[in-house]
């Protein structure tokens, strides 16, 4: 019950709304948004820091990489004229292996030198002979060749990259493979873009922290775990305030510490047109809405704007339109304050196994399970699709594009992301 409060005077379309665009395509509305991007900062990270970060430059390499030329495998090698005719059998002059300090001696027609994979070619070799296609003589000092040499078995100088060649671009999520790069590179260090502070903010009299007692109008707040963990899927530090009772004094408060503490607020729930929505009276009254709602389903409610100068999602309170809504809209944001950097969803056709609801007006995101096994992708519905059914979204791994209007009974196609 909340007749203990205030009403408020529920606007209708266009009113009280500000001078913000009102009902917006989803790509509007990341336009709009991505015109007040994060100012972030770069910092610099040791490698073992840095996995999953940004790059927030361009990185060279400082080095060619080989340094030199050296061997791919484990053999002899030669002249690559001397292996024409196999088998032949050439004089071992030398070993060589990965790392070794000394220079190895040049070599003539009919000489081989017994090389490890890494190890600097000697000079005059031309080929590689990898060990199983050879045959060493009882004393050590002769090789027969059974086969003609590998030339490409030679790993060339600067074949891979070269010294002052840009390979990781500005905006590069470091990944475990472009982590070892930056090393082979020479780089201990990275730069990085920092990590955004995220406050998330749940509002609603009737949340109760989970593991607490429920009354009967009560339910346990969820919204900012799972918004929390996108954050942090998508490379930021979340910082989770209590939930806010439903008055215009409590969230100002709470507006304004998380304004000064962090870079980016999400709040969630209060978006709607409804007497007790108070994060859009607040924002309308006193911060800067840049646009409110989206034509998508679920989650059309969501606003975007500024609270004194910090960026702010005004998010849907119900579970799986919050969840949607920080997917399609948020996540780009992020990415779009990062040079494009930080993780990114794969977008694919889908044949649709199961009859799912679209939307005359809006893109119809319906949470789905995506079978690839098959001749072609099959996309399963994970249940009813209500706004408030958490369920659906823990059990899908991805989610319907499904554009106004569009058809979307069992065997029609469209397009899908994995989540």
């Amino acid at each position: 019950m909340k007749d203990h409060r205030e009403p408020q005077t529920t606007p209708t379309l266009g009113e009280n709304v500000s001078e913000a665009p009102y009902f917006i395509d989803l790509e509007t509305a990341i336009k709009i948004a991505c015109k007040t991007p994060l100012k972030l900062e770069s910092e610099t990270v040791p490698l073992d820091d840095a996995h999953m970060r940004v790059l927030s430059e361009d990185l060279a390499s400082k080095v060619d990489d080989p340094p030199f030329d050296n061997s791919a495998m484990d053999g002899f090698a030669f002249i690559h004229e001397d292996s024409l005719d196999p088998p032949q059998t050439l004089t071992i002059v030398q070993t060589v292996q990965a790392g070794d300090a000394n220079v190895a001696t040049p070599i003539s027609n009919t000489e081989a030198t017994r090389i490890m994979t890494g190890a600097p070619m000697p000079p005059g070799a031309t080929s590689i002979l990898p060990i199983e296609r050879c045959e060493i003589n009882e004393d050590g000092t002769e090789v027969k060749l059974f086969e003609k040499g590998r030339p490409h078995f030679i790993r060339k100088q600067g074949e891979n990259l070269t010294r002052d060649q840009v390979a990781l671009g500005k905006g590069a999520t470091l990944t475990p493979a472009k982590i070892g790069l930056c090393a082979t590179m020479g780089w201990a260090k990275v730069p990085v873009f920092k990590r955004a502070k995220v406050a998330i903010i749940s509002t609603g009299d009737e949340l109760k922290f989970p593991g607490e007692e429920l009354e009967p109008h009560q339910i346990y707040e969820s919204n900012s775990f799972g918004l929390a963990g996108l954050v942090e899927w998508m490379g930021h530090e979340a910082v989770r305030y209590p939930a806010v009772a439903d008055s215009m004094e409590s969230l100002r408060h709470t507006l304004n510490k998380a304004g000064e503490a962090c870079d980016l607020i999400l709040t969630s729930g209060g978006v709607s047109m409804g007497e007790w929505d108070y994060v859009r009276k607040i924002m309308e009254e006193e911060g800067d809405v840049h646009f409110w709602r989206v034509k998508i389903r679920p989650g059309s409610p969501p606003l975007f704007g500024t609270w004194n100068t910090t960026p702010i999602f005004g998010l849907p309170g119900n579970p799986a339109s919050s969840h949607v809504v920080f997917r399609m809209l948020v996540a780009p944001y992020l990415r779009a304050s990062s040079a494009g950097g930080g993780p990114k969803e794969t977008r694919l056709r889908v044949k649709l196994a199961d009859p799912l609801k679209g939307d005359e007006k809006c893109l119809a995101l319906r949470r789905i399970h995506i079978v690839t096994t098959g001749e072609f992708p099959l996309a399963y519905s994970t249940g009813p699709q209500g706004s408030g059914n958490l369920n659906s979204v823990a059990k899908a791994d991805g989610l319907t594009l499904l554009h106004p209007g569009q058809s979307s009974n069992k065997g029609d196609w469209c397009d899908a992301i994995f989540l």
